[in-house]
């Protein structure tokens, strides 16, 4: 008798299989599979929904396209996992002139943050903390804390210096601080 691992992956391989066959029911199977997963993770690099939604379809573009390259070492979904990141880089990369920027004089620290400020926030309002911030540290940010990529890498991928990544995250991280204070005071107020 086969284990659930050994199950889930020959299921995997088979609808991998009748995907790259053109089969249209298990296109969707896949991506319905996949696809919440990776809109929560694009939404984190996106200005919005509908960006990210973007995003997610320009991903799936791209994973069908190369489903042929999967070689099983590794997880499917890290692999599909890859592709959106690398779509949201991309996305990023050919928006870049659009992106607004913020002088560094404009961002300024206001310390460390309490405990409380960061747990008086819902899950969603974190998230739209980070989704406002501008483009480059933003996306240095997911990258780098939620991803897990180094400076070296994100450096690569973006195109820029290791240390334009490193005072991106720093920035980052200013700003985060300054806005989660902002919201936590605000909250508080209607208390």
């Amino acid at each position: 008798m086969k284990s659930n691992k050994e199950q889930f992956i020959e299921n995997e391989q088979l609808l991998l299989k009748e995907c790259l066959n053109n089969n249209p029911k298990a296109c969707k199977v896949f991506y319905e599979k996949y696809a919440s997963k990776m809109l929560g993770v694009l939404i984190r690099y996106a200005k919005n929904t509908m960006e990210a939604e973007d995003m997610l379809q320009e991903g799936f573009i791209r994973v069908f396209q190369n489903l042929e390259k999967f070689r099983y070492e590794g997880s499917l979904e890290g692999w599909v996992r890859r592709i959106m990141i690398n779509t949201a880089i991309n996305f990023y990369k050919s928006n870049l002139k659009h992106n607004q920027h913020i002088d560094i004089d404009n961002v300024s620290h206001t310390g460390s943050l309490s405990v409380n400020a960061v747990d008086s926030l819902s899950l969603k309002q974190l998230l739209q903390i980070v989704q406002s911030l501008p483009e480059g540290y933003k996306m240095v940010f997911n990258l780098y804390i939620i991803e897990g990529y180094s400076h070296k890498e994100i450096a690569g991928l973006m195109g820029i210096s290791e240390s334009t990544s490193k005072s991106q995250l720093s920035r980052a991280r200013k700003v985060l601080q300054r806005k989660i204070q902002f919201f936590s005071e605000k909250c508080n107020e209607r208390i």
